[in-house]
């Protein structure tokens, strides 16, 4: 059942008039959780850079990371933007060989949000911490942050599939859970719940780490190479009207609750100054990735197996990033 619903979704949309538009065969873009997951995609769609590069992508949103992988291997999704360690998953386990070609943010942004009765990370100790779902990259890198504080994931405590950053904030508001990560747009509405409190922003970690970007079967690059290097094209593009329209975003945010000027201007600049110009793949944040998953498998991968940055050179050599940013 849980793979039903967004296969409906995208036959739906694959047999619309519009998916039949003059831009091209139609390519579904899958991803999962909200906020630093779509606000850059959103930008892109507001400016119309898919149509702009000859695309006709359609975004279809999945509850977890590891519904998201289950719908790529079985080629219901060309692609993924998001969650970028569920999907290193898919491509050790051998179910789909997969390349990441772009690391959007190489960096854990999430912060992680406890009941105001948790002090410290010990406190954590047989306490219920929520995951969008298990597998899922909320359930890695959470995992991933117990291990540095040196807690055990399997044995300390319990962590529960709860869903989407709205659900799982819905879970801590309500005492149902003690902890979750928490995305910066989504902070301060659970703080004024007065419920919780801030026990560690992620993004102080010492730590490279490939969070978001995007994820293709490595078949795609040689089926629709064209189509991939647009993508990227609309990605690049997008994360440079992130930067410099910072009015597009602002909107945004008011479409997803975030009223409060001051708020708003606090999570653009995290964003902005973590989004990347050449959202290159870099072997550090990968292998990183690569190390905090759970299967065994992912011991012997190095980075290098499971990325690929031709595409990203190709533009980079063009002079295609440089004459955005007028240099």
């Amino acid at each position: 059942m849980p793979r039903a619903l967004p296969i409906f979704f995208f036959v739906l949309l694959s047999s619309t008039p519009l998916a039949r538009s003059a831009h091209g065969q139609p390519i579904a873009l899958g991803y999962s959780g909200s906020g630093i997951s779509s606000d850059l995609r959103r930008v892109i769609e507001k400016e119309r850079l898919w149509e702009k590069h000859g695309l006709n992508v359609r975004a279809v949103y999945f509850l977890s990371g590891g519904v998201l992988t289950r719908a790529m291997a079985a080629g219901d999704i060309a692609l993924s933007d998001s969650d970028v360690p569920a999907m290193l998953g898919l491509g050790v386990s051998g179910l789909l060989d997969v390349k990441v070609i772009a690391v959007t943010i190489n960096r854990l942004e999430h912060y992680l949000v406890v009941r105001k009765t948790i002090m410290k990370p010990e406190d954590l100790r047989e306490k219920r911490v929520a995951v969008s779902g298990i597998g899922s990259a909320s359930d890695i890198t959470t995992r991933m942050v117990l291990r540095f504080w040196k807690l055990n994931p399997e044995k300390d405590l319990t962590i529960l599939a709860s869903g989407n950053t709205p659900t799982r904030i819905a879970a801590l508001t309500v005492g149902h859970v003690d902890a979750g990560l928490v995305s910066p747009d989504h902070l301060e509405k659970v703080l004024a719940t007065g419920c919780c409190r801030v026990l560690a922003d992620l993004s102080e970690l010492p730590m490279d780490y490939a969070r978001f970007g995007i994820v293709v079967p490595t078949s795609l690059l040689r089926t629709r190479r064209e189509t991939a290097r647009n993508v990227l094209k609309a990605y690049v593009e997008g994360i440079h009207a992130f930067k410099r329209r910072p009015d597009i975003v602002m909107e945004i945010f008011k479409e997803e609750g975030i009223k409060d000027p001051q708020v708003a201007k606090g999570v653009y600049d995290r964003l902005s100054g973590s989004l990347r110009e050449n959202p290159l793949p870099e072997v550090r944040g990968m292998q990183a990735a690569l190390d905090s998953l759970p299967n065994p498998k992912a011991r012997g991968v190095k980075a290098e197996d499971i990325m690929d940055t031709s595409l990203l050179d190709e533009l980079k050599s063009s002079g295609f990033i440089d004459r955005l940013y007028g240099r």
